[in-house]
């Protein structure tokens, strides 16, 4: 008898201890969810820098050299192909480049159209804004893609035109 007064006395004791422990393991499981996105979006929004690299390359490779302002919007990769517009890449950071045979960087490429090799787009500077645990801007690193110069918008006639 004394040991069933003892045990109702424990019970009384341990009431609402089992609503702090569901709040500190909420808490950690929580923390650990939110991590999870928030890792899920920064390699979405890596994956997503990396395709627009490779896409405006093989645009520069294969659109003539004057639509080089065109096709170094990164709007239209962002909005057409990766679902709406959800990186925003400010005009600056997103840069199309004509290089020669041995990498060095061409001036003008209209002037010196045949000495061009090697077609390089880049996104520099481009800052992620995470949502957890704060708002906070974190500096991407500096994505790059070169591909081999193809047509630049020069095609055979009959061949039909590559539209840029």
């Amino acid at each position: 008898m004394n040991r069933l007064i003892d045990r109702s006395r424990i019970i009384k004791q341990q009431r609402g201890l089992l609503t702090v422990e569901f709040a500190i393991v909420s808490l950690v499981f929580f923390i650990v969810l939110f991590m999870l996105i928030e890792f899920g979006r920064i390699l979405f929004t890596w994956n997503v820098l990396d395709e627009i690299t490779r896409r405006g390359a093989r645009l520069a490779a294969v659109c003539p050299v004057t639509t080089t302002p065109d096709v170094g919007t990164p709007g239209i990769f962002d909005r057409s192909a990766m679902g709406g517009g959800i990186i925003n890449i400010a005009a600056g950071e997103f840069v199309i480049e004509y290089l020669e045979d041995d990498g060095d960087l061409i001036a003008d490429p209209v002037a010196n159209f045949d000495d061009i090799g090697f077609v390089r787009s880049r996104i520099d500077g481009f800052q992620y804004q995470a949502i957890f645990p704060i708002n906070v801007l974190f500096d991407a690193p500096a994505f790059e893609t070169t591909l081999p110069a193809e047509s630049l918008g020069i095609s055979p006639s009959g061949t039909g035109v590559t539209t840029c």
